[in-house]
This record gives structure tokens, C-alpha cells and sequence, in this order.
């Protein structure tokens, strides 16, 4: 980077801390005040004879000012917890966090409304913990839920600066099992908390100038009193002797360790501090530290921290129980433990206590699950998200997955570690390197020169097969730089036209549908003359897991590197990519919390979102969407618990079992998570998945008509519209009739027509959905089409956007519209299933802050809390078969739709649930369902 480059880059900076001091703070700015403020500091800045572009400022200002957040929201149990916060922040000094809060803002220029979210949440978060100065022993313990890269690591950071104003004395941040993400973890304190370099300076009175970084060289800072036992160095975790040499005065002021979760080093912690400044107990054989408030933050609290031993009567496992013992050392205590995936927290069993260890790590007074701001790029809007509630609830997935299908002779997965790669790299690999290559062309020309790039490519667990791979991806990347430096001779000319094709098929038309403010638009010729030091500044490495590699992106952080990582699981839990635009993705795993850990590719990406691309199986892809479902509903239990004001250990939580085999995690974190049956009361399971195999098509198609034709013998049907209904249809009938027949393709995860019959029966035999509504939906426009004895016109749905190289699978987004669900229903009776939704999106959209938008139809959980119990709608579409242009022949497509009301005696949908949960519901089913 020239330093002209710098220079624009500074004068950008200053110009947009400029205008959002003088932007509302209290309220979303509108565009002729940002526009109003924007104008006097661009007039400022060309007086100076700095030239800025006014126009990028805008936009710059806009999409800051356009991020919202919403509150986090948890539950709690406030036993043997003194209230303190609000008295301790009118009477302490809060020094730490003031100071971050201006870094966030003024050298981080975070959005003022995800700042002020950070604010509450971190509040939130510290008045669940003791108050430090609380006389007596006391210990708490917490779960904090973010999502993956979403900025957990910001959020503890802000937690650990308030609870270091509060007086906790020592704080002990446990950053995951790898070298690489200590060490990035121990840069990011160094630069909100300490203030200091921890390679350079160990203590806050130490006179190294040089060693102030972060929140430690902003104007106007003072000082503060703090000291950190561990360094960023690749041997810079917890050493016993050079606690003895620093001789720190624990308990004056705050001391911070970012260490492994690693026994000896946990071990070793543990016997430091008792034996500097532990007073016997008991019989005097131990010792435990007295009036040295210890918080404990367990990053990645779900992995290694879990007891995953059998038996409640053994010792825990190794780093259970030394995270434990260190906590039980100490007669004043606070655990917290930040995961994206909670699956094995929840299912720890509460109040397992051991002699020597204490108690077991279950989040019993409090969890808080953090809500990502607005502009995350989440599994939500990478791989959607269809909801049954209103159409403008669900997420569209974004344009950016594209599949691969040539892999298996290059990467067959179940190889072994002796596997040799063939060296021609399948096209998929080759253009998703190509597409790197663009997008940090493409970044470049939108003046993102000094930034960060990084391509992921994670296809195997080995090392020595990472090295091979490595090797052959940079011969082909060297080889594709020395024919491009050639000029415009026949190579060049060759690789240019092949890059030239990709922007134009593939990163133009991306590109143009998203917002402007998001992808300002680039054109070929402005990437085409980046190509060349774009390439140039290009390394491919294997990740190891090392320091090092954290503390390139640090080092490089006014320049920018731009790497192609060959890695596996040393990236899943452990080092951030930064500015990760290309994945190319083979991993598979049937546990849910691995794959989350793995999808390296969420977080944030300013002014690149419509660049980044994700190249993976459409299988995977449909186990992602899979497991997106299934953590919305986890996160949607922590709002309803709330709601209901419900605690950890009252109200257990669940986790949707997969009907496709997914695992939720490791069976031996989930030794107490159990299988059991819940309800499809109040829901709208619809097909949205569909083999294309003949047979299945044939038979599925069969299966409505005889049902069909045993409807029109038991009752005649009403033509409504273009629709055909019969009404007063037992449930016997619907079982037999339809869902008995039924085949599903294996990808159909929501809707199982052999779990839904089950549940049907235990209704019908509790006096519940006992007259059936069926309406056989036609269109006015579709193809004309019998089934059985009627003539109608066939529904057209189209693919999901993104899927269409699915083989022998069509995947559309809804089957059901929406103003279908109530058009059963009587005029009164509909009117107030209307009143009903809209004051519940009226309520919705004023938590969100959104604007409120008046339905035309009911729809979702309003609707059905009115439908009356004994009469649910069943919803059959004829799809017309997407190869029925080439083939008129073919049979329609079935699809179907299910609108329960809420059932009174609520059964039968497999969930695994953890031992609170089934310890208070589980009485509510039979022997036989427990055997299930």
C-alpha cells in the first residue's frame, strides 16, 4: 500500500468519526440529516486540500447508521443472588469500559446502535454474577449464546472490562485448545483491555512506550491499573515460574490469564494461586483462596469444558474437572461460558456435585442468548430459512452457494491419511480459486486495497494430505501468476478470458442483486488492472494451528495479506480468517455443533457480501439448512422462556431431533439427552422437498388419486374457486387414505407422514382432530390436469434459488400459500384469526424496530390458537412436474400442507431433550413412548 493510499484511507476515518458525532444518538438518523451532516465535513476536509469522495462517504455513513441489533434476552434464577448493579454504576468509576467503548467507537467505528446493544447486553450479563465485594462465599454460573463469528469475542471483552471495574480481582479467559486462537484471543485483550502489548509488557507500570496498543494509545487515555500473566507469543500461556518472578499483588487490581484449556496449565493455575494466596480449611489438609473474586470466561464453552464421562459416581473428565477444581478453589466464584452451539451445555445435569471438584458447569443462574446485529452474514441468509409464519418472516438464502459435484476421485471422503491427491485439482477447485482472485481484484478496485483477504479450503482432517493439497494449489496459483506476468502473450491472453467468462457469468449478475450501498458496483475493466498485484500479493499455507498464524493478520493489519488456507479442524475451533470471502467445503459430519463450528464462513463483510462464495455439496448445503432450522428454534425457545420469565434448571430446553440422522453433538456430551415425543400442536409442517425419481413421482401421484376417489365416495365435494373441498373427513382416513402412502424424499427433514400419523392418532384418541378439512388446490392459469374424477389446473412452484444442480431433487421455498391456511375457516371467525396476526407482526415489528406492515390474510400460530381443536386442514397441491415442458406426460408432483390447531393434549414429534426437561415433562407419556 502507497502511502498515498494511507493517507486517504486516514483522512476516510477521520471524515466518518467526524459526521457520526454529529448524527442523532438517541434514534436512526435519517437520510437528509446523515446527508446534512455529511456535506460540512466533506466542505471541511477540501478547505484542507484532502480530497474525498463525497458520494463513498454517504454511503459509508448509511450502511453504519442502518445496522440495528435487536436486545438480548435470556432467563434467569435469581436464588442466593443479591441484586447490585445498579447502585455499584452510580458509585464505581468504570474506567475499562469506558475506555473500550471509545475504541469500538472512535478507532473501530462500530455502529452507535450495536455499541449501545453491547452496553446493555454486557450489563445484562454482570448483574447475573455476584457483586465482587459481597462478603461471604457465593459462586454463579452462566451460558452466553452468540452465533458463529458473530462477535462473541467483542462482547466478552466488554464483559470482562465491566467486571474488571466491578473488582473482580482475577479473570481467567479460557480461549479454546488450539495455540492459534490463545493467541488471537490474547491480542484481542491486549488490545480492549489491557492496553499494552503482552509480548512487550506484563503490567500496566511498566514505562515501554512502544508496547501501548489498542485502547492504550487513544488521546486522552489515563493508565489503568491491570496485569496480565500470559502473552501472545507462541509460548506465552500460564508459566508457575514467571508468576513467582512478576511477584503481582493479587487482589490490588485486576489480573488477567488467557490461557489453553489444557489440564497441566489449568492444574498449574489452580496450585499457583492456592499456594500464594490460599488459608487452610478444615482439618488444614487444604486450602482455599479467600476475598480473591475469580471469573472464569470459557470461549467455546461447549467444546472440551463438557463432563463426558458415563457415570455421575466417576471422576469428571479431564478438563471438566480442572475447570471445576479451579473454581472450587476459590470462596467467591463466577463461571461464564460463551458457545454458538449450547447443545452439550444443556444437556449437563444440574447440581451434580463432587467432594474435591464442586459442582458441575450447568448454567444454572442464568443464560443469554446474544443476538447478531443486522448486518451478519449468518447461516440464516446463507442457506435461508422458511418459516410457516408470515412470507415476509422467512430469509431468502443469498446467491452465493454453488455447488460441486466433481470431487470424489480427487478427495474420495472416506480416505486416509496416506492419500496422495491426483494432481490435476477438480474445475471446482480451480474456479473457486479464480473467484478469490476476483474478489480481492474486485475489493482492490473498490478501495479495499489495504484489507484483509482469505480463501478457505477445508476437504480433509489430515495433516500430511493438507501439506499435498497446499503444495498443489500454490503450483497452480504460481503458475497462474507467471502466465498472467507475461502480458497480454497467449497465456495471459488464455487466463484472462477465463477470468473475464467467471466475472461475467457468474460475479456481475451476483453482484447487481444486491443493494448498491452493499456492492458499489465494479466493472471488468477497473478488476482486470488489479489482477496482477491482487495475485502478486497472494500466499497459500497450511494452517497449522500456530501462533504465528494469528499474529500474521495482526502484524500485517495496516497492509493487508491476502491467503489461500488449507486447514481442518484447527480452523473450526480456532483461528478467525479474516476478510474470508471463498470457501471450498468437503467436510461432512453428522453433528450439528461440529458443522456450525465449521462454517467458518459467517461473520461480517463490508462492502464484499456479494463477492463471497461458498462452494460446496448440495448435500451438505441441505444439512446446513437443517441445522439453521433447527438452532432458529433453540433461539426461539430462549425468547419464549424469557418470555414466560422461566430459569435454566425449571424450564429445560430442547433440540429438534433430525429425521435425517444429524446428531445435535458428540454422544458422549449428550449422555443425558434424551428422545422423547413432542407436539405438532399449533404447527404447519408442508413439504418442500420432492424426489424426482419416476416411481416415487408415480406412486406419490397414485396415492392422492385413490384418496381422492375414496373422499368422493364417502362424501361429496364443494367446488370453492378453482379448488375442490370436502369437509367432515375422519382422521382415520387422512392416516390411511394418504399418509400411509405417502413417500418422502430423504432430504423432506420437516415432514415425516409417518411421525404426523402418529401424532394424528394420539389426538383422534383424545377426542381432538376429528373433522378433517381437505382442499385439493387448483389454479386458475396451471395446466389443466384430472385427478381421479375432477379436472383442475395444476400449481406451479418454483426451485429454490440456488439448488438447481440438485440431482433427482426438487427443493422449492414454500408449498403452501399462505391465504390457503384460512380460507376454511367462517367469517367471524376468520376476522379475528386476522385481528389475531396483526397485533402479534404489530408486536413483532416494534421489537425489531421495523416498520409495521398490515397482513391481507391470517397466517401462522394466531391463525391456529383460533382453529377449533377438532378441525385441522389438510392441503393438497398437484405441483406440475418441472420436466413437464420436455415431457408432458410426466405426473404432477404431490405436495401437501397441515394446518393443527393447538392441541390440549399435546404429543408426538422426536425431539432430544435434556434431563430437566424430562425430569418435569416426562410424565405426561406412557411407557411405551419412553422405550422410544
Amino acid at each position: 500500500m502507497t502511502a498515498q493510499t494511507q493517507d486517504n484511507d486516514d483522512t476516510m476515518q477521520q471524515a466518518i468519526r467526524l459526521v457520526l458525532a454529529l448524527l442523532p444518538q438517541d434514534r436512526l438518523a435519517t437520510h437528509d440529516e446523515i446527508a446534512g451532516s455529511v456535506d460540512p465535513i466533506w466542505v471541511m476536509q477540501q478547505s484542507r486540500g484532502q480530497m474525498l469522495d463525497r458520494d463513498v462517504l454517504l454511503k459509508e455513513i448509511e450502511s453504519r447508521v442502518a445496522v440495528w441489533q435487536d436486545d438480548s434476552v435470556g432467563l434467569k434464577d435469581d436464588r442466593d443472588h443479591i441484586e447490585w448493579l445498579t447502585e455499584a454504576q452510580l458509585e464505581r468509576s468504570w474506567d475499562f469500559w469506558d475506555r473500550y467503548r471509545r475504541y469500538l467507537e472512535d478507532v473501530r467505528l462500530m455502529p452507535p446502535r450495536v455499541v449501545r446493544r453491547l452496553d446493555q447486553s454486557t450489563d445484562r450479563i454482570l448483574r447475573q454474577i455476584e457483586d465482587p465485594r459481597r462478603p461471604g462465599a457465593w459462586r454463579r454460573t452462566g451460558l452466553v449464546v452468540g452465533q458463529v463469528q458473530s462477535g462473541k469475542t467483542g462482547n466478552y471483552i466488554g464483559f470482562a472490562c465491566k467486571a474488571a471495574d466491578a473488582g473482580y480481582k482475577l479473570i481467567v479467559i479460557l480461549a479454546g485448545i488450539h495455540n492459534s486462537l490463545r493467541s488471537q484471543t490474547q491480542l484481542r485483550i491486549d488490545e480492549g483491555l489491557l492496553g499494552f502489548d503482552t509480548q512487550y509488557q506484563q503490567r500496566y507500570d511498566q514505562t515501554t512506550k512502544t508496547a501501548r496498543i489498542g485502547v492504550g494509545v487513544m488521546p486522552g487515555v489515563k493508565r489503568l491499573k491491570i496485569a496480565s500473566l500470559t502473552n501472545s507469543a507462541e509460548g506465552g500461556d500460564f508459566k508457575q515460574q514467571i508468576a513467582r518472578n512478576l511477584n503481582l499483588p493479587i487482589g490490588d487490581y485486576p489480573v488477567v490469564l488467557v490461557i489453553k484449556k489444557h489440564k497441566s496449565i489449568l492444574e498449574n493455575i489452580r496450585k499457583w494461586i492456592v499456594e500464594v494466596e490460599g488459608v487452610p480449611v478444615g482439618d488444614g489438609g487444604s486450602k482455599i483462596v479467600r476475598d480473591v473474586p475469580l471469573l472464569v470466561i470459557d470461549d467455546e464453552a461447549d467444546h472440551a469444558s463438557v463432563d463426558t464421562t458415563r457415570d455421575d459416581d466417576t471422576d469428571p473428565s479431564t478438563i471438566n474437572r480442572s475447570i471445576r477444581h479451579l473454581l472450587n478453589s476459590f470462596d467467591k466464584a463466577a463461571y461464564v461460558g460463551y458457545t454458538a452451539t449450547p447443545f452439550a451445555n444443556i444437556y449437563i445435569k444440574p447440581k451434580v456435585d463432587h467432594d474435591t471438584f464442586g459442582l458441575d458447569l450447568f448454567p444454572e443462574s442464568f443464560i443469554e442468548s446474544l443476538p447478531a446485529p443486522s448486518n451478519y452474514l449468518g447461516p440464516e441468509r446463507v442457506f435461508g430459512l422458511s418459516v410457516t409464519d408470515p412470507d415476509d418472516d422467512a430469509v431468502e438464502a443469498l446467491p452465493i452457494f454453488r455447488p460441486i459435484h466433481d470431487h470424489k476421485a480427487w478427495m474420495p471422503p472416506r480416505h486416509k491419511k496416506e492419500w496422495a491427491p491426483p494432481e490435476e485439482l477438480p474445475v471446482s477447485l480451480r474456479q473457486a480459486i479464480d473467484a478469490f482472485l476476483l474478489t480481492c481484484a474486485a475489493r482492490r478496485a473498490r478501495g479495499q486495497s489495504n484489507q484483509h483477504n482469505s480463501m478457505l479450503i477445508h476437504v480433509t482432517r489430515f495433516v500430511s494430505v493438507q501439506n499435498r493439497i497446499r503444495d498443489q494449489i500454490d503450483e497452480h496459483v504460481s503458475l497462474t501468476r507467471d502466465q498472467l506476468r507475461d502480458g497480454m502473450g497467449g497465456a495471459a491472453a488464455h487466463v484472462l478470458i477465463r477470468l473475464r467468462g467467471l466475472w461475467e457469468r457468474d460475479f456481475a449478475p451476483t453482484s447487481a442483486a444486491f443493494p448498491t450501498e452493499e456492492a458499489p458496483p465494479v466493472q471488468w475493466d477497473e478488476v482486470e488492472k488489479e489482477l496482477r498485484p491482487a495475485l502478486r500479493k497472494i500466499d497459500v499455507r497450511a494452517v497449522n494451528g500456530t501462533s504465528r498464524d494469528a499474529l500474521e493478520y495482526y502484524e500485517n493489519r495496516k497492509t493487508g495479506i491476502s491467503v489461500i488456507a488449507v486447514g481442518a479442524d484447527k480452523l473450526s475451533r480456532g483461528l478467525t480468517l479474516e476478510g474470508l470471502s471463498v470457501s471450498y467445503y468437503l467436510r461432512a459430519s453428522s453433528m450439528y455443533d461440529t458443522l456450525l463450528q465449521m462454517g467458518r464462513w459467517f461473520g461480517y463483510r463490508p462492502g464484499y457480501e456479494d463477492l463471497c462464495r461458498l462452494y460446496t455439496t448440495s448435500e451438505l448445503f441441505s444439512s446446513y439448512r437443517e441445522i439453521t432450522a433447527a438452532d432458529n428454534e433453540l433461539r426461539q425457545d430462549f425468547a419464549e422462556m424469557a418470555r414466560l420469565g422461566q430459569t435454566p434448571e425449571s424450564f429445560g430446553l430442547r433440540v429438534r431431533a433430525s429425521p435425517a440422522g444429524l446428531a445435535v453433538t458428540a454422544a458422549n456430551k449428550m449422555r443425558r439427552g434424551v428422545k422423547v415425543r413432542l407436539s405438532y400442536s399449533g404447527e404447519l409442517p408442508e413439504t418442500t422437498v420432492f424426489s424426482l425419481h419416476a416411481e416415487a413421482v408415480r406412486r406419490n401421484f397414485e396415492n392422492l388419486e385413490r384418496f381422492i376417489t375414496g373422499l368422493d365416495e364417502q362424501s361429496t365435494s364443494a367446488v370453492d374457486g378453482t379448488s375442490l373441498v370436502w369437509r367432515g373427513v375422519p382422521p382415520g382416513e387422512i392416516i390411511d387414505g394418504f399418509l400411509d402412502g405417502y413417500i418422502s424424499d430423504r432430504g423432506s427433514y420437516r415432514v415425516r407422514p409417518g411421525l404426523i400419523a402418529q401424532y394424528i392418532r394420539g389426538c383422534a384418541a383424545v377426542g381432538e382432530l376429528s373433522r378433517w378439512t381437505v382442499r385439493l388446490v387448483g389454479t386458475p392459469s396451471g395446466t389443466p390436469r384430472r385427478v381421479g374424477t375432477h379436472s383442475l389446473r395444476l400449481v406451479t412452484r418454483y426451485r429454490q434459488e440456488g439448488l438447481e444442480s440438485e440431482a433427482g431433487r426438487y427443493t422449492i421455498k414454500r408449498v403452501l400459500s399462505p391465504a390457503d391456511e384460512s380460507r376454511d375457516l367462517d367469517g367471524d371467525l376468520r376476522d379475528r384469526a386476522l385481528e389475531a396476526t396483526s397485533a402479534a407482526r404489530r408486536l413483532e415489528a416494534a421489537r425489531k424496530g421495523k416498520k409495521f406492515k398490515e397482513p391481507a390474510v391470517p397466517t401462522g400460530q394466531p391463525l391456529r390458537r383460533l382453529r377449533p381443536v377438532q378441525e385441522p386442514l389438510l392441503l393438497l397441491y398437484p405441483i406440475e412436474h418441472p420436466e413437464a415442458r420436455d415431457q408432458p406426460s410426466l405426473p404432477p408432483l404431490v405436495g401437501f400442507a397441515i394446518s393443527f390447531p393447538f392441541s390440549e393434549h399435546p404429543t408426538e414429534t422426536e425431539y432430544v431433550v435434556n434431563d430437566v426437561w424430562r425430569q418435569l415433562e416426562i410424565d405426561i407419556f406412557d411407557d411405551e413412548d419412553l422405550d422410544e
